[in-house]
């Protein structure tokens, strides 16, 4: 169990206040948004899978199913704070962010259920736009100007960092290898609802 005594802000909870919450048995619903893959690898038991781009199209009718404190996770935070925007716009309060996601959970020593392992998106976004630049640099020295196109990888990657987005990442996200098994609005509300 992690020692970490800071407090986060109203809307965040640390890994050491959430792990206190679900010890005590007053543990918020947990509503995990990275993808169905990433949350097949490892999440904190008893969290609900709802890829962030199905709760982004289905924000008002999931809305109408948590009603409790919630709190939204992620790899890192990125995501789940963006799912706290959407459904703070579709009218739903008590919404608190794990600060630093599913990393700062683990680093904290905190409980995580395993499964079949992938790679997370960060890593994906990684291992892909080191590929575009490695391999349009080096065809570069024999066509000359392909090697714009890592610079532009490049500015795309400042932009997603500036922004808190990332295009490449909500492409990938899209494969099949990150969806895993379909998840649909109605699997989401009758496990939500079976939690009630």
């Amino acid at each position: 169990m992690s020692t970490d005594t800071r407090s986060a802000s109203p809307t965040r909870l640390t890994p050491s206040e959430l792990g206190r919450l679900l010890a005590d048995g007053r543990g918020p619903r947990l509503i995990d948004v990275r993808t169905p893959a990433e949350f097949k690898t490892s999440h904190i038991a008893g969290s609900y899978n709802v890829p962030l781009n199905l709760l982004r199209e289905h924000r008002a009718e999931l809305a109408n199913h948590l009603d409790e404190e919630v709190v939204l996770i992620c790899r890192s935070g990125g995501r789940a704070a963006m799912a706290e925007e959407a459904l703070a716009e579709a009218g739903l309060p008590n919404l608190r962010v794990l600060e630093g996601g599913i990393t700062a959970w683990d680093s904290a020593g905190q409980s995580l259920e395993y499964g079949e392992p992938h790679w997370d998106l960060e890593r994906q976004v990684r291992l892909v736009a080191g590929s575009i630049v490695l391999a349009t640099g080096i065809a570069g020295i024999f066509v000359p100007g392909l090697h714009l196109v890592g610079t532009f990888v490049g500015g795309g990657l400042v932009f997603a960092a500036i922004t808190n987005t990332c295009g490449m990442g909500m492409m990938l996200s899209k494969l099949p290898y990150n969806r895993g098994p379909r998840t649909s609005i109605q699997d989401v509300v009758a496990s939500l609802k079976g939690h009630s």
